[in-house]
């Protein structure tokens, strides 16, 4: 079985990235930080024996080849659109080419347990679910695995809102879907989040 992880990451330049951060910490360490949690979270993805991670780049064509050389990746374009369009997107494009079941994940998660990400793997494979979500604490979710693309799951949701998860397994229902959660985790987009991180972290090499 062809197992696929899709990581969604955006060029990293000032005032592009992380911008709640940027608000308390300046567009320059922001940056600098993000940075720094994609590299973990490339550093984890290598720790997936038999799943390839491709990188989805938000970033301008041309930045391409220097992206995927600099972090040493399989590297892709995302397309235009919101989230959820974006995301549909290389949900298609990994099925298209040949993937059997796919997960994606923020490039804002870098301390993300490897065993979360597996567990992912494990339902969809045994075939217990149909989608697999990883809850955040924010509202949204952190992972979304599939089988095979459902459009319902990426129409009509408030991304960036409290509301995502909520909707999206409405949307799940909706659609006649099997889903299943995963232990909760916290992404990095706020102050508070990045102390809970370090703290969580502390002692740690």
């Amino acid at each position: 079985m062809k197992k696929g992880l899709i990581v969604f990451a955006r060029e990293p330049l000032p005032g592009k990235v992380k911008t709640r951060l940027a608000a308390s910490l300046g567009d320059q360490l922001a940056t600098r930080m993000y940075e720094n949690m994609l590299h973990e979270v490339l550093k984890t993805t290598l720790q997936l024996c038999e799943i390839e991670t491709i990188v989805f780049w938000d970033c301008e064509e041309e930045s391409l080849p220097m992206l995927a050389k600099r972090y040493r990746c399989n590297s892709r374009s995302q397309n235009p659109g919101n989230l959820g369009q974006r995301m549909q997107t290389a949900f298609e494009v990994m099925f298209a080419d040949g993937y059997d079941i796919c997960c994606i994940i923020g490039s804002d998660c870098p301390d993300l347990p490897t065993s979360y990400i597996l567990e992912a793997y494990h339902q969809l494979e045994m075939q217990h679910c149909d989608a697999v979500f990883g809850p955040s604490r924010d509202g949204g979710y952190y992972l979304l695995g599939l089988r095979q693309v459902w459009p319902k799951l990426f129409m009509n949701i408030s991304w960036s809102s409290s509301e995502v998860l909520e909707q999206s397994l409405a949307a799940a229902k909706d659609a006649g879907m099997l889903t299943a959660l995963l232990s909760e985790w916290q992404d990095i987009d706020t102050v508070e989040d990045l102390r809970a991180y370090q703290e969580r972290n502390q002692g740690s090499s």
